[in-house]
């Protein structure tokens, strides 16, 4: 099973970059896309619905902004749409599909990065994702938590992790928040089969940054631990840009 997860920043724009026919070629079996910026009614252009695939959106109410995609080989036998939180849901954060057992998300974690203000909403939701969360780990299913999560984990995440201590996204709060998550029982997929540094999913705009590989590793296939022992490769794809993000691409032993 492949599944692979992309903030796109602009689903249109991604589109315009060549994001769709690259993964026409993927064999992907879910996709995970995140800030997708656009009303489904915006998406008419049957680009913006792979051929093989079920497809659902859900957008934040706020035109441009935000929203989750989430496409499928496989039909769903249950897409859930948000989190039942109504400030969250109204920016389109969270979409869920189902498959027997297997449960596949796609998350878009608030940034902080615009002011105390958010990061202060950012705090907020990740409280309430730990309790979210918490019951997943014992439910009996099989869980992939894809997207794009906001946080750096660790000082190997990050080119500059020194002068980015006080930075949201690299915040000790936020990094503890993680190392919590992870001690629960949650494994970072991509860290079981590849422990390099310089592994970055996230490049700023700024300068030079992705010529230079000045990057953060943001985004994440964050999975329950009844499915660590089906990780098998992950990569990065970084030849083409679509975005200020790179796809993330993990193949699973597990039938789909």
């Amino acid at each position: 099973m492949r599944v692979i997860t992309f903030n796109a920043n602009g689903i249109r724009s991604a589109a315009q970059k060549g994001f769709f026919q690259w993964l026409a070629q993927q064999n992907a079996d879910v996709v995970c896309i995140q800030e997708t910026k656009a009303q489904t009614a915006q998406l008419a252009d049957g680009i913006f619905w792979p051929e093989g695939y079920h497809c659902a959106y859900f957008d934040a109410l706020k035109k441009g902004y935000s929203g989750v995609a989430l496409y499928s080989r496989k039909a769903p036998d249950q897409v859930v749409s948000g989190f039942g939180w109504e400030d969250m849901d109204a920016e389109g954060r969270y979409l869920e599909a189902r498959f027997d057992d297997l449960c596949v998300a796609s998350v878009y974690v608030p940034s902080g990065s615009s002011g105390e203000e958010r990061q202060a909403i950012k705090y907020g939701f990740m409280e309430r994702f730990t309790e979210f969360l918490r019951p997943r780990l014992t439910d009996g299913r099989q869980h992939i938590v894809c997207g794009d999560w906001n946080i750096a984990h660790k000082a190997i995440d990050l080119k500059n992790w020194r002068g980015n201590q006080k930075n949201s996204g690299f915040l000790p709060e936020e990094r503890a928040w993680m190392d919590e998550r992870f001690a629960e029982g949650w494994v970072d997929a991509f860290r079981v089969v590849n422990q390099a540094p310089e592994q970055y999913t996230w490049w700023s705009n700024r300068g030079q940054a992705r010529a230079n590989n000045v990057g953060w590793r943001i985004d994440y296939q964050v999975v329950s631990p009844n499915l660590r022992a089906a990780i098998s490769t992950v990569d990065i794809y970084t030849a083409e840009r679509f975005s200020d993000h790179a796809p993330l691409i993990i193949d699973y032993a597990h039938p789909f």
